[in-house]
């Protein structure tokens, strides 16, 4: 599995890149790259953004795993690693200070997956309406130790993730991370102004 690198929407021109700090976005289930970007005259001004394209055509978008074949929130561990590897490899192919992660939906659960391969490489982590795969992983310990930065925002309203997801996240976040978990009334499968607030000011203080 590859990304395609031409799909990429940046902030910045590429001679600006290397010295500064990159903030990859990943978007959701059937979405696209320009879906998060618009997001990003909001976001703190100092990281370059990169948004990805996920790998996989599906629902009239892209999907970073396959969910026509999986149960709902329990994507197979395989289809979520092939993913994070995915990333990981274009992470190693470029230049850049620093780097975190701002995933929505499936977005979220590949960047909380990208934690797990990678435990120190990531300065801050945003998953939005979004879960932790099931089963352990090989990174899990070092990340139990070392306790990275990460957001995790849900709407109470939010018919997408299901019980068992969120239930699981809950349990794993706290013994993994310094976590900082923001719960939205009445917010669905989306990201409100509170939300957006909330995480912006997150990555200002973390990740530039």
């Amino acid at each position: 599995m590859h990304l395609d690198t031409d799909a990429i929407i940046w902030s910045a021109p590429e001679a600006q890149r290397a010295t500064r700090p990159l903030l990859v976005l990943l978007h959701g289930y059937g979405s696209h790259e320009g879906d998060l970007f618009g997001l990003s005259p909001q976001l703190p001004l100092e990281p370059v953004i990169a948004s990805l394209r996920a790998p996989i055509a599906e629902n009239g978008g892209y999907a970073w795993f396959p969910r026509r074949a999986s149960t709902p929130g329990d994507p197979a561990p395989d289809d979520v690693d092939a993913a994070a590897s995915a990333v990981i490899d274009w992470l190693d192919s470029i230049e850049y200070t620093r780097v975190s992660l701002l995933g929505f939906s499936q977005g979220a659960a590949l960047a909380l997956q990208l934690l797990r391969h990678a435990p120190s490489r990531f300065t801050a982590t945003v998953a939005l309406s979004g879960f932790v795969a099931s089963g352990g992983h090989a990174g899990d310990a070092e990340l139990a130790r070392t306790r990275p930065a990460v957001f995790w925002g849900r709407g109470t309203a939010d018919q997408m993730i299901p019980t068992a997801a969120v239930d699981r996240t809950d349990a794993w976040l706290p013994a993994h991370a310094d976590a900082t978990v923001r719960i939205y009334e009445d917010l669905a499968h989306s990201i409100s102004r509170p939300e957006l607030s909330d995480f912006t000011r997150f990555l200002s203080e973390h990740a530039a």
